[in-house]
C-alpha cells in the first residue's frame, strides 16, 4: 500500500532538504557590524601586554577545568559578581556544557580588538578578544574542532575578571559561533551514536527526534557501503540564529530548506578550511522541528556519512547521492513507495540539458534534487551500491579531474552519462 506522508516527503519535501539556499550571515573578520565598533588590533609588545596575556590564559584554563570536572564554583569565580544577567548567563552555559561530554575543551586567547564604548564603559584595563574553544565531544568529533565567542575583561583587584560575553559578536566566525548551547537552557538527548540537543522545555520532542535520528543513522549504513558508525549531533532549537543559520523561504534561490548538515573542523574557524571536517551537525530549521521525520533526516545523515571524505564533489553527486538512499530507504520497507516521485522525475528528462550543477540548482531546486537522484538512481543500477561509493570518494577528494575521474569508475564522459540517464526508465 501507498504510506500517504512518504508520498507528501517524496513530492514537496525534497525541494527543501538540501543545503544550497542557505545564506550565512557573513562578516570580515575584525569588520564591525552595522554600528559597531570593535577593531581588530596588533598586541603591543611589552612585558605588561605578555603578563596580561598569561594571566587571562591561566583564567580560561581554569574555567574549561571548571566544566570538565562539573565545579560551577570555580566557573563563575572570574564573572563579574555584580552583574546579575552575566551571572545568569554565564550559569545555563556552564549547565549547558556539561551536559555535551567532553574529550577536550580548552579556551584560548585570540586576536586582541579595541572597542572604545567599553574602554569608556569599564575603564582603562578593559580588554576585549576573540577566544577559541577548542572542543571534543565524546562519540561525535574524530578530532577537536574550534569555535570562537567574544569576551572582555576588566582588571580588579582580585585579578582579571569577565564582564561582557557577547558585546564584540560582530568579530566572531559567520557560520560557527552561535552555537546551541547559547540559546537558552537545553536538553541533550543520546541514543546510540546520535546526540539530539534541543530546548530544555522541548525534551519529549528531543526523544522523538533522537528515535527518528537513529532510524535515518541505520538507514543509511545499510546503503553507504563505505566506513561510517553513524555519529552525529541533531540539532533542533527554536531559535532560528543557531549556528548562524539564515532560514528563508521563497521560489528560487530563496527557497525554504527544512535542515542543513553542517560540518566542523579542527582548525580556526576563520581560516580556510581544506581539510575534511572532523565531525558534523545536522541543523534543523526551527519551522518544521516538529514534524521533522525519517525522511529529511536520512538525506542529511548521508551528509554527515559522506563529508569526511572531502567537500570537492560536483553537486549532482553529493546530492543525488544524498538522495539516492533517502529513496532507497523508503523502498526498504514494502509499504512504502516514491512511485509518484519518480514519475515526476521522468517528466523532467527530455528537458535536461546537462548533470545539475550550482546553476541548476540555484535556477530550480526541486527539479535540480530529482534529475541528481535519477543520475545517482542509474549509477547504482549499472555499477552497484559499492562502485558508486568508490566513485563517490574519488570525486570529493580532488578539486580537479571530475570528467576523467567519471571515465575511469564508470567508463562515461558526463556527455554520455547524460544521455543515458536520460533514457534510463529505472
Amino acid at each position: 500500500m501507498k504510506h500517504p506522508r512518504r508520498l507528501v516527503a517524496g513530492l514537496t519535501t525534497l525541494a527543501i532538504a538540501g543545503a544550497v539556499a542557505v545564506v550565512g550571515v557573513r562578516l570580515q573578520q575584525g569588520a564591525a557590524a552595522p554600528g559597531g565598533q570593535a577593531v581588530a588590533v596588533k598586541a603591543k609588545p611589552g612585558a605588561d601586554t605578555a603578563a596580561r596575556k598569561q594571566q587571562i590564559n591561566k583564567l580560561l584554563s581554569a574555567r574549561a577545568a571548571a566544566v570538565r570536572k562539573g565545579d560551577v564554583k570555580a566557573f563563575l569565580a572570574s564573572v563579574d559578581s555584580k552583574d546579575a544577567k552575566l551571572v545568569a548567563r554565564q550559569r545555563m552555559l556552564f549547565a549547558n556544557l556539561r551536559q555535551l561530554g567532553f574529550l577536550k575543551l580548552e579556551y584560548s586567547l585570540a586576536n586582541e580588538h579595541e572597542v572604545p564604548r567599553l574602554v569608556a564603559k569599564y575603564g582603562p584595563t578593559a580588554f576585549s578578544s576573540r577566544v577559541l574553544m577548542r572542543y571534543q565531544l565524546a562519540g561525535l568529533d574524530a578530532k577537536p574542532v574550534q569555535t570562537d565567542v567574544a569576551y572582555t575583561f576588566v582588571r580588579r583587584a582580585t585579578g582579571w575578571m569577565l564582564v561582557e560575553d557577547g558585546a564584540i559578536d560582530e568579530v566572531l566566525s559567520p557560520d560557527g559561533h552561535r552555537q546551541p548551547w547559547d540559546f537558552g537552557p537545553i536538553k541533550v538527548i543520546r541514543r546510540g551514536k546520535v546526540a539530539v540537543v534541543v530546548a530544555q522545555r522541548e525534551a519529549a520532542l528531543g526523544q522523538k527526534i533522537a528515535i527518528a535520528s537513529q532510524k535515518a543513522a541505520t538507514g543509511v549504513r545499510r546503503h553507504w557501503s563505505r566506513p561510517w558508525d553513524g555519529s552525529v549531533m541533531v540539532v533542533a532549537m527554536p531559535d532560528a540564529q543557531v549556528l548562524s543559520l539564515l532560514w528563508t523561504s521563497g521560489t528560487g534561490r530563496g527557497w525554504t530548506i527544512a535542515a542543513k548538515a553542517v560540518p566542523v573542523y579542527e582548525g580556526d574557524p576563520t581560516g580556510m578550511r581544506k581539510a575534511a571536517p572532523a565531525g558534523t551537525r545536522i541543523v534543523v530549521n526551527p519551522s518544521v522541528r516538529k514534524e521533522l521525520d525519517e525522511d529529511l533526516l536520512v538525506h542529511e545523515m548521508t551528509h554527515a556519512a559522506t563529508q569526511r571524505l572531502g567537500r570537492q564533489g560536483p553537486m549532482w553527486m553529493v546530492e543525488g547521492l544524498a538522495e539516492y538512499i533517502r529513496c532507497a530507504v523508503i523502498e526498504d520497507d514494502p509499504a512504502w513507495t516514491v512511485d509518484p516521485y519518480r514519475k515526476q522525475v521522468r517528466k523532467t528528462l527530455p528537458s535536461m540539458k546537462a548533470l545539475p550543477g550550482r546553476a541548476e540548482f540555484g535556477a530550480a531546486g526541486s527539479r535540480s534534487y530529482g534529475q541528481s537522484w535519477w543520475v545517482v538512481e542509474y549509477l547504482v543500477d549499472k555499477l552497484g551500491e559499492k562502485k558508486v561509493a568508490a566513485l563517490y570518494a574519488d570525486l570529493a577528494s580532488h578539486e580537479n579531474g571530475a570528467d576523467a575521474i567519471l571515465k575511469k569508475h564508470s567508463g562515461m564522459t558526463p556527455a554520455q552519462l547524460l544521455a543515458a540517464v536520460k533514457k534510463f526508465r529505472g
